[in-house]
């Protein structure tokens, strides 16, 4: 088949990977302008525009794909079959009626739990006992066409978001390949999704990360584990200065059994920073001061002392 690829995101890697040695003819691969990145702000290509380059096929890279010169150009290049992956703009009618076959998304959850941007994150947070990836036949609703295929994956207990982000990546090639099998033979099943099931994991930003210290330690301890690494788990620690600085925290452990004030530290030592929180408390084991290394909490403590008694994050938070 002649196969268009659509997608930014790092995510989508072993999915075109898999497409560009199939066998298949990929025509053009479509995703994001580049954009500035690093102290210098350098333009830098996505990960999915470097490999296409890396096997010469062709990579356009509209501002906005639902511009009817770009609709147009999508639409002459007589597509089979259309791929989606994270590509961070929402297709227009004209883009999913191009391929003759089908155009089809591969979505980062077990719809339709998780539609949106985050499903990875929201899956964590939620504490949900499995992910995976779901193939499905586009539509112009968020995430809501109907479903093709379905690869679940348990999430582990110490399950980090940068980690299930990665299982779910190398999930992706076997479920892309059973479902062009499927489309190729003509019997591919077309299940629509049950709308009142759905959830919605809305697009993060970095002010997500911070930890609020008023949840139970069960729920601190699953946003500490979604947001590594992005957009990553913080919380606020008054410096030397008094100035509140950014507190990173990329490992802790809920503690049901002990209790104490919201956001107060309660103990200091080797083991980490135990801190009270809504129920329970939280021990903080691995954690970076902004502008510093990150570094297990005790070694943070030899240059950092913190007593017992002070209180973390933002004052009302």
């Amino acid at each position: 088949m002649r196969i268009l690829y659509i997608g930014t995101g790092d995510i989508g890697l072993p999915a075109l990977k898999w497409l560009l040695g199939s066998g298949h003819d990929v025509a053009a691969v479509y995703t994001q302008p580049d954009k500035p990145a690093g102290r210098k702000m350098e333009l830098l290509a996505s990960p999915i525009k470097r490999l296409a380059l890396d096997h010469g096929i062709p990579v356009f890279q509209p501002a906005k794909i639902r511009a009817p010169d770009s609709v147009a150009q999508i639409q002459s290049l007589e597509a089979d079959l259309i791929v989606v992956m994270a590509y961070g703009q929402i297709l227009p009618k004209g883009v999913l009626e191009a391929a003759r076959v089908a155009c089809i998304n591969l979505h980062a959850s077990i719809l339709p739990r998780h539609r949106g941007a985050a499903p990875i994150q929201s899956a964590i947070l939620a504490g949900d006992g499995e992910s995976g990836v779901t193939v499905m036949f586009m539509a112009e609703g968020l995430d809501t066409g109907n479903i093709l295929l379905v690869r679940r994956i348990p999430i582990g207990r110490h399950e980090t978001g940068g980690c299930l982000h990665d299982r779910i990546a190398e999930t992706t090639p076997g479920a892309l390949a059973e479902a062009v099998a499927l489309l190729e033979r003509g019997d591919a099943p077309s299940i629509p999704q049950d709308d009142a099931l759905a959830t919605y994991a809305k697009k993060l930003g970095r002010e997500d990360g911070e930890i609020r210290w008023d949840r139970s330690c069960q729920e601190i301890c699953r946003h500490i584990r979604a947001m590594n690494p992005w957009p990553g788990a913080f919380t606020l620690l008054s410096d030397r200065d008094g100035v509140a600085r950014k507190l990173k925290v990329f490992e802790a452990a809920r503690n049901p059994r002990r209790s104490g004030p919201v956001g107060q530290v309660l103990q200091a030592g080797s083991r980490g920073l135990l801190v009270g929180c809504g129920s329970g408390s939280v021990l903080l084991r691995e954690v970076q001061m902004e502008g510093k290394r990150r570094m297990p909490v005790r070694h943070f403590l030899i240059g950092r002392p913190v007593v017992p008694g002070v209180i973390l994050g933002a004052p009302g938070s």
